[in-house]
């Protein structure tokens, strides 16, 4: 469709300051983790991508980007079918604030550069139109201040275990208490390693994990009843209040965003 290469490896060593790469991706399909040495633009025109690394967990709607710099490893997970489109940065090109992973805004101008960008030639001409629209791309890639987005995993081996068990089972309702009782650490000790590592409280940090899941539930077509049995919340309604003070839309109207023909 596109006529360009599929492989991220043809686009690390290009002469160019960024190449952009287009790649459809199967529900559930995995991307294992890896590393290239340009930074890396993911983005999802449809479904949504779950980015890992070790420092945390991103999704990718289609409102959202996110940035991976070089040499970082991490991994990228299918919910739903995926139109993927990314953007490969050399070292050099890379704007400043760019220095860690994060949540990139994609506005309809961002959107629109990111779809060009996967059309262009590897060996676009600098001086010319491609040119002057890389570099405006690049200008446009700004991180969002506020990241509702990430999940912040702790490097505390006895945290790492109720982070574990909560993404892995989202409506688990264990106490602080009854935490306490079984990963060797007193509830008090719970209690002040979870702000200190990860920026969240303990049930702060539960409800992110239920939002990250809620939004890959909804891409692959989840209705919103079953998605919030499923998560541990008593009513679709309750469900629903959460998402939207934590995203600013419902889960239908987040259904929409995800996929812009079924309107």
């Amino acid at each position: 469709m596109f006529g360009k290469s599929e492989n991220r490896e043809d686009y690390q060593h290009i002469e160019r300051p960024a190449g952009g790469m287009a790649r459809d991706l199967a529900n559930h399909h995995l991307i294992d983790y890896h590393q290239h040495p340009r930074g890396q633009l993911i983005y999802a025109y449809s479904g949504a991508i779950l980015v890992m690394t070790e420092l945390g967990s991103w999704v990718v709607p289609p409102q959202r980007a996110v940035w991976v710099p070089p040499n970082m490893m991490h991994s990228m997970q299918a919910c739903g079918n995926v139109e993927m489109r990314t953007v490969y940065v050399r070292q050099d090109h890379i704007p400043p604030e760019l220095t860690e992973c994060c949540v990139v805004s994609v506005p309809p101008l961002l959107r629109e550069l990111i779809a060009a960008m996967v059309h262009i030639p590897l060996d676009y001409d600098e001086t010319g139109r491609d040119g002057l629209l890389v570099q405006l791309l690049l200008h446009e890639i700004k991180p969002l201040k506020v990241v509702p987005l990430h999940l912040p995993m702790p490097t505390d081996v006895r945290l790492g275990k109720i982070c574990q068990r909560i993404l892995a089972e989202p409506s688990d309702e264990t106490t602080v208490d009854e935490w306490s009782k079984s990963i060797g650490a007193s509830a008090r000790t719970i209690v002040r390693l979870f702000p200190e590592q990860t920026g969240l409280t303990y049930s702060q940090w539960k409800q992110q994990a239920r939002l990250l899941a809620a939004i890959q539930m909804l891409a692959t077509n989840q209705n919103v009843t079953d998605i919030a049995l499923q998560l541990g919340y008593e009513s679709p309604s309750a469900f629903s209040a959460m998402f939207k003070r934590a995203i600013g839309l419902t889960p239908t109207e987040y259904f929409r965003e995800l996929f812009p023909a079924s309107e």
